[in-house]
């Protein structure tokens, strides 16, 4: 029970119980109540300051980990850029040169994003700038990616293509060396051996005892096997394409006919002296669009230096023709 409070009354010479007020009452309740809800905010705002709740503990540890994924994005973007740099580098520098392609431009590699605002919806927030950066980093290699990818696709072709011309170039010597008797007469001004007269020799007489197998020198299509041909007497054609031809002459006999597909090494005829032949030999000739040129540039697939070096030698002696 509250306790009853009295007072003495001096005009009644008695004591009368004391009436608190409505008004005061809720007055102190008031104050009570302010009191209370000041002094929680002050605890309230001390906790704040010095103890974490579980929900901003977990959103810390939260955050902390963003931070460390994110480092990790950068690094791993920092490496890709790197590696990508590098294959951008060789790209250019090595296989366009050696394959014969104009370079990328530096500019159409790494070319931004004009026009609209692609980030906007990346704006408004603490760290919106970071944000920006690192979406326009990965946007960026993202870009440059897909540009190495078609240019390694073109190079994949070109390369493809540059093996076909390998493979279709005529590149080796039509008679192997063990069946050589010698290495009658090359490319140049040579004395015919019929009339005696100096005369623009327009191959190379491989001197062989007749039937020696003759082998086609590069890949391609054999477009004659015929005896049709003033002076060359029964001789091969091949179509080896990218403008070269390769010319056989004075054969015995064929291992080939027309439109026939040959690779290089294969066995296409024999040594023979038919057409205006002195002795049994081959004369080739090599064309590069449709013009005779000198079959001693050709010999790179299957010649040592030093076998090279002899054959050049002798090649160039002004000696007589066989043909």
């Amino acid at each position: 029970m509250s306790k009853v409070k009295y007072y003495y009354d001096s005009e009644s010479l008695s004591y009368k119980k004391i009436e608190r007020k409505k008004r005061t009452t809720f007055k102190y309740a008031s104050f009570f109540i302010l009191g209370c809800v000041f002094f929680a905010f002050i605890f309230v705002f001390i906790a704040s300051q010095y103890i974490e709740s579980p929900k901003e503990k977990a959103l810390k540890r939260e955050l902390h980990n963003m931070q460390l994924q994110f480092e990790l994005i950068n690094k791993k973007m920092a490496e890709a850029e790197t590696v990508l740099a590098n294959i951008e580098d060789r790209d250019n520098n090595i296989y366009r040169v050696y394959f014969e392609a104009n370079p990328i431009p530096e500019a159409q590699r790494k070319a931004g994003f004009g026009g609209i605002n692609r980030y906007k919806n990346l704006e408004g927030f603490d760290n919106s700038k970071l944000i920006i950066e690192s979406n326009k980093r990965i946007d960026i290699l993202q870009k440059q990616i897909v540009v190495q990818s078609k240019s390694l696709d073109e190079i994949a072709v070109l390369a493809e293509e540059k093996e076909k011309i390998l493979a279709a170039i005529p590149a080796i010597q039509p008679v192997s060396n063990e069946d050589l008797t010698r290495m009658a007469s090359g490319y140049g001004m040579r004395s015919d051996p019929f009339t005696k007269a100096r005369k623009m020799h327009w191959g190379m007489d491989f001197t062989a005892p007749r039937g020696t197998p003759i082998y086609a020198s590069g890949d391609g299509i054999v477009v004659r096997a015929d005896s049709r041909s003033s002076g060359y007497g029964k001789h091969i054609r091949i179509n080896h394409g990218f403008g070269y031809t390769s010319l056989y002459a004075h054969l015995y006999k064929y291992n080939v006919k027309k439109n026939q597909k040959v690779k290089r090494g294969d066995l296409i005829g024999f040594v023979g002296s038919t057409g205006r032949s002195e002795a049994p030999h081959l004369h080739y000739e090599i064309f590069k669009d449709g013009s005779r040129i000198n079959p001693i540039n050709f010999y790179y697939g299957s010649l040592t230096a030093e076998e090279f070096n002899k054959l050049l030698e002798h090649a160039s002696l002004e000696n007589q023709s066989l043909d």
